[in-house]
């Protein structure tokens, strides 16, 4: 029995991040899970939080590829402060969309499996730093694309589809939403 499991990653603009996503959709597939992402292979005309919702109440699982998306040419974080708070320079700092953020959070919630790869460019910071949601995140450079056989990547992979697996034989079902 195929189980389905919600892919969170944004929508790809370079080449090599469609490749990646393409070897990842690819990978789960041979491990009989079916990936599932908003605007890519299931379509909705609700507002995005509420198909996401949905397609996340039929999914056993959740794996976040944090691609690159915004470049801050030139940024400052926190800048005058008044509070004595530490000016940071951001320029030339990546982020994300700010739905690999929302979406693993919201499967955290409900208790389904998370796994977050982050593109090694992509600011570290809320749910895409080390550890946020508890299984190990090595980043990847898509200049040299992971080999998922690799131990780096097969473990971590492989210990999220157990515990996906898991849940879908524990439950039989999805999980109860809010």
């Amino acid at each position: 029995m195929k189980i389905p499991v919600f892919v969170s990653c944004p929508k790809s603009y370079l080449e090599r991040q469609e490749k990646f996503l393409l070897q990842v959709e690819s990978h789960l597939e041979s491990c009989d899970l079916i990936p599932m992402t908003l605007g890519r292979s299931e379509y909705s005309i609700d507002a995005p939080l509420e198909a996401i919702r949905r397609l996340m109440g039929g999914s056993f699982g959740l794996i976040c590829l944090a691609f690159r998306r915004t470049l801050i040419i030139n940024g400052q974080d926190r800048p005058q402060s008044d509070m004595q708070e530490k000016e940071v320079d951001r320029s030339g700092t990546w982020l994300s969309s700010p739905y690999s953020q929302i979406e693993p959070a919201m499967a955290y919630q409900i208790g389904l499996p998370v796994l977050i790869w982050r593109e090694s460019c992509v600011a570290a910071e809320g749910l895409l730093d080390r550890g946020a949601v508890g299984l190990s995140m090595p980043e990847f450079d898509l200049n040299m694309p992971p080999v998922l056989t690799e131990p780096k990547w097969a473990q971590p992979l492989q210990d999220w589809i157990d515990r996906v697996r898991s849940a879908h034989r524990h439950t039989g079902k999805a999980p109860k939403l809010w």
